[in-house]
């Protein structure tokens, strides 16, 4: 059977110019994201355009971080291909890499407007999280970041997936999980959880960010596994059993892992980092409550300490004292009270 590819990776050209579905797909995940961003963000009286710089600074900074992590684990498929290195619209970008390029330029940029860090990145983890929602069905229409071989009947009798999923994750005449969709359904649960969280009064600055972090990491541990396309190296066999125990759960589901190349070693980059990142977001967390660090809540005024005689004038803010920012809306009017205890 051949492979049935019901969409072109190509979505139209322009002279010689070949637009990719990848490309628009990507941009439509950020668009969303960002909208989202600065729809909270008004709730704080934080102008738009910060946001809006913010992407156009962080996109960039996010696929040149993700190709520079991929290649860098990759580095043997294309020393003697340097130029295919550019190539990112034939896939191998790699998320991680992304959220690193994505959050130092972050740090750097919201240093330089006079926002602290955490209060800015708790409004961007849901546009982060359904960006990545989105942002995966690039993954779809590339056919990359599926799972290892499934029969047909478990797609369309146990998932009930449509045909045009179903068709897509025929390769080569075998069918795989869409682990692209797995990520993209948990990213969703993940943007509720979020979208909730965010308007419960215990929620203090820095651990909705810390929390999107928690519940992206559990998600890839357990889908990374499926899939056959891996980046890996090679561990010491405790580290090995470590993780593949920690996995066993899918195996009792009846789920079995995708082909890791032994050629890359013998353990995914990507859980040994979502095992990372869950313990050092869970320890932020409980160090910073347990220090008396975590006295901002999330719900409390968000200022620069560049804002200029114009914007507070606009505002109502006034610099170096939060506590009589103009508070956002809908809030409990005794947060002002709650910050003084």
């Amino acid at each position: 059977m051949d492979t049935l590819l019901l969409l072109n990776p190509i979505a139209f050209s322009i002279g010689a110019l070949k637009v990719h579905w990848y490309g628009l797909i990507l941009g439509t995940a950020a668009l969303i994201g960002l909208l989202l961003v600065i729809r909270e963000g008004k709730r704080y009286n934080i102008p738009q355009e910060v946001f809006m710089d913010m992407v156009l600074l962080g996109v960039p900074s996010a696929i040149i971080g993700a190709r520079i992590y991929y290649v860098a684990f990759k580095w043997e498929d294309y020393k003697d291909n340097f130029w295919d290195v550019f190539k990112i619209w034939n896939g191998g970008i790699a998320i991680y890499g992304a959220l690193i390029g994505a959050i130092i330029c972050a740090v750097i940029f919201f240093r330089r407007k006079g926002y602290n860090f955490w209060r800015m990145a708790d409004i961007c983890a849901p546009g982060l999280i359904v960006g990545q929602m989105i942002g995966r069905w690039g993954n779809f229409v590339n056919q990359e970041a599926y799972g290892g071989p499934v029969e047909e009947s478990f797609l369309r009798d146990k998932l009930h997936l449509p045909d045009f999923i179903v068709n897509q994750m025929n390769v080569e005449g075998v069918f795989h999980h869409p682990a692209f969709l797995y990520e993209s359904v948990w990213s969703l649960a993940g943007l509720i959880l979020l979208l909730i969280l965010r308007r419960q009064k215990f929620l203090r600055s820095g651990e909705l960010f810390m929390s999107y972090f928690i519940w992206y990491s559990i998600g890839r541990f357990f889908i990374e596994a499926l899939r056959t396309d891996s980046l890996g190296f090679q561990a010491p066999q405790w580290v090995a059993s470590l993780v593949n125990g920690l996995w066993s759960p899918m195996t009792v589901m009846g789920f079995e892992q995708g082909y890791l190349d032994p050629a890359y070693g013998n353990v995914r980059i990507s859980q040994l980092l979502a095992i990372g990142i869950i313990i050092v977001a869970v320890v932020f967390i409980v160090v910073r409550r347990v220090t008396g660090k975590a006295d901002v809540r999330y719900s409390d005024p968000i200022v620069s300490s560049k804002v200029t005689s114009d914007d507070m004038e606009h505002t109502g803010t006034v610099v170096g004292k939060e506590s009589k920012v103009t508070p956002p809306a809908k809030d409990d009017p005794k947060q002002v009270d709650d910050k003084k205890e």
